[in-house]
């Protein structure tokens, strides 16, 4: 566990000495954004009409929950519908436009701090609907729809904000979701159906639940699967630049690997020469190296030659309630392209 996650989920005498510490710009935090919510709610601040229709896949915490899958996910179920969907996403750290492009090679993945202008540059792709990647809290570019994530290994009770806990909204900005999809790694379905079922009660939301579930082990020089049995006794060097480290090696502990330790860094690092060094260092007494797909990405192209294997778990998205709301919201982007325009209004 980062001494970020200590701070944020701990209940050590260092945890909450220090939770006490942030508790005043993390008060200062929360009045900025609920004012700049009430702005939005009340029109005070322009939201532009996208060039395309738009579903928003988002959540309230920082990192963890699963978006790029299930953002590629739904890109699979748009396109099998006869809809041409685009990707656009902030492109923060580099990573999420290549994962993307690897998922669904065929779809247009827009990079763009400016998500209004990105919408804009995906129409003159070819496409005519577009998946807001990371985009609750983006709230200048109207959307047909929103979905929210919230990880059943970190729900948000308590839901402390920003610096002393993820969290970048208040849990009752809920209410804005059209749909809260309550995603699960390591957690049962019975956790996450409680999850669901408070949230729900709570907030007046309507609630799925989506397993993100290893499907594979790929070895990322050659990018060719090597199947989830490869794990089955190995001892492996867990490298994680990803929102919820923990989640990740409850995954690959559970498909019963003999020995694991992680080596963590921050969400969305960006590996350097010396950090594969340290890696490849750290990983002498164990059979391989594994990581994410988002992190393969990006180390793949500084991994030595003679170091150990490089691999990545490759992850499935799999609906085990809702699949209804979720079929729902894809329906009301696919029927609205026909009312789309390209005089979207200007970006600004």
């Amino acid at each position: 566990m980062s001494v970020l996650e200590r701070v944020w989920f701990d209940e050590s005498l260092f945890a909450r000495s220090a939770r006490l510490v942030l508790a005043p710009p993390s008060w200062l935090y929360s009045s900025i954004v609920r004012m700049r919510g009430a702005l939005f709610d009340r029109q005070v601040l322009h939201v532009h009409q996208a060039a395309v229709p738009v579903l928003s896949i988002g959540n309230l915490s920082v990192g963890g929950t699963g978006k790029t899958p299930l953002a590629a996910w739904a890109a699979e179920r748009l396109r099998a519908a006869g809809a041409k969907p685009a990707v656009l996403l902030r492109g923060y750290g580099g990573d999420e436009p290549l994962v993307h492009a690897m998922l669904n090679p065929d779809v247009p993945v827009i990079a763009d701090p400016d998500r209004v202008a990105g919408a804009q540059q995906a129409l003159a792709a070819g496409a005519d609907c577009a998946i807001l990647d990371d985009g609750f809290q983006h709230r200048r570019l109207a959307r047909i729809a929103d979905w929210v994530l919230v990880s059943a290994e970190q729900p948000p009770e308590p839901a402390r904000l920003l610096p002393a806990g993820p969290w970048r909204e208040p849990t009752s900005s809920l209410r804005r979701a059209t749909v809260v999809i309550v995603t699960r790694k390591s957690a049962s379905l019975e956790t996450a159906s409680a999850v669901a079922a408070r949230l729900g009660a709570r907030y007046g939301v309507d609630c799925a639940i989506v397993h993100l579930t290893p499907s594979d082990v790929v070895d990322a020089r050659e990018r060719r699967s090597i199947g989830l049995q490869r794990l089955r006794g190995a001892s492996v060097l867990l490298v994680a630049a990803i929102g919820a480290p923990a989640a990740f090696a409850a995954q690959v502990g559970d498909l019963g690997v003999a020995q694991c330790e992680t080596l963590t860094f921050r969400d969305h690092h960006r590996f350097t020469e010396p950090d594969v060094s340290r890696i490849v260092q750290a990983s002498a007494r164990f059979d391989a190296v594994v990581c994410t797909l988002k992190d393969a990405v990006k180390l793949t192209p500084l991994w030595p030659r003679a170091a150990p294997p490089l691999w990545y778990v490759s992850q499935r998205a799999e609906v085990e309630r809702g699949e209804q709301l979720l079929a729902a919201t894809l329906a009301s982007v696919v029927s609205a392209r026909a009312s789309s325009t390209s005089t979207a209004g200007a970006a600004g």
